[in-house]
């Protein structure tokens, strides 16, 4: 009996000697991402703020995806960032190799059920992380006559945006319907980087939103030579890097109702630059993916990488984003009417960019 006891172990062993290498310890996230690439669908042209968001992550994300995938961005900007969001929920696989940034108004959207352009579920999207939330802001060229909210109210103020469902059109739509501002929106343009060039080129008096750290990265030399003047940022308190007496969105409101619609879209602001995976992705793909973004966010080459750029790092997680999306895309009716109310551009204040036509060869 002695004999036959101390020779099991000797056959397991003989089992496992058997086996290939590795096996007993695989890891089947990293054996499906080995050898794969992962896409990065940007809402907007190149050069902008989510363009940078975007392509600073994934240029270190991958180390920490088990099996090490490659990376490749495409930008694909349209209709407000819908067609990117859209892509990615009905066309691209879902199989954890395609991720994108989405418009931080877009769960918004789907919660004021604003049309059917939108066709994906941002409830049931997978989301990755935020690199940073910090405030949006609407501003005006230095040379715009308005220094301030009241002055907005008294002029027209022609106001660059790309698209409908875009911060760009919803900040000063807000803005013009609820607090009495008079802004001309004007939409069309590919991104933010063509919105400020049409700004200083005097096409064009102010840009409807942006994250003020987005500016401060992508955009330095207007920052630092004073060329955009803050007039209203969006956050529950204020940015401490913003320049002088910057008003909060939501504190423009004259009476409880309007400071419930402003409250409202503040929240909704205050996703900043999501990162999202579609819906179906498994959920063992998922997980591996939300652990390495929060990786990233304390990678010192990343960390390194986002000071040089002037990138404001202040993460929010996936866990904590998949909650904050389902709030905002929860939505009672009647609270409903009042917002869609307010972020409808009115008659009058609505134009489209006006392009020279080619001319047939």
């Amino acid at each position: 009996m002695k004999k036959a006891v101390m020779a099991l172990p000797a056959l397991g062993l003989a089992v496992f000697a058997g086996l290939p290498a590795g096996t007993a310890s695989a890891d089947p996230v990293a054996d499906f991402y080995k050898g794969k690439q992962v896409k990065m669908y940007i809402r907007t042209a190149a050069g902008g703020g989510y363009d940078l968001d975007a392509r600073l992550l994934m240029r270190h994300m991958t180390r920490h995806i088990p099996g090490n995938p490659s990376a490749l961005n495409i930008n694909m900007p349209g209709g407000g960032g819908l067609k990117a969001v859209n892509y990615v929920a009905k066309v691209a696989p879902r199989d954890g190799t395609v991720l994108t940034i989405v418009g931080g108004t877009i769960p918004m959207y789907q919660g004021l059920q604003l049309g059917d352009k939108l066709t994906a579920d941002m409830k049931a999207f997978n989301w990755i992380g935020v690199i940073s939330t910090t405030n949006r802001v609407l501003a005006v060229w230095h040379t715009s006559p308005a220094k301030t909210v009241a002055d907005m109210k008294k002029r027209t103020i022609t106001i660059g945006a790309t698209g409908a469902g875009s911060p760009s059109v919803i900040l000063p739509a807000v803005l013009n319907n609820v607090v009495g501002t008079k802004l001309k929106i004007i939409t069309g343009y590919q991104g933010g980087t063509e919105i400020d060039a049409a700004m200083e080129k005097g096409e064009l008096e102010g840009r409807g939103s942006n994250p003020w750290s987005s500016w401060v990265s992508s955009a330095p030399r207007l920052v630092q030579e004073k060329l955009v003047r803050p007039m209203v940022q969006v956050g529950f308190k204020a940015d401490p890097q913003l320049p002088g007496v910057v008003p909060l969105l939501q504190d423009l409101g004259e009476t409880p109702e309007q400071t419930e619609i402003l409250v409202y879209a503040t929240k909704a602001f205050m996703t900043g630059f999501p990162f999202a995976a579609a819906q179906g992705v498994p959920a063992d793909r998922v997980k591996a993916l939300r652990a390495a973004f929060d990786a990233t966010m304390k990678d010192k080459a990343f960390l390194d990488e986002a000071a040089r750029m002037r990138v404001d790092v202040g993460p929010t997680s996936g866990v904590e984003l998949q909650k904050l999306i389902a709030d905002i895309v929860t939505v009672s009716p009647a609270l409903r009417e009042k917002v869609v109310a307010a972020i409808t551009p009115p008659g009058g204040y609505y134009g489209k960019i006006e392009r020279p036509k080619k001319k047939k060869q």
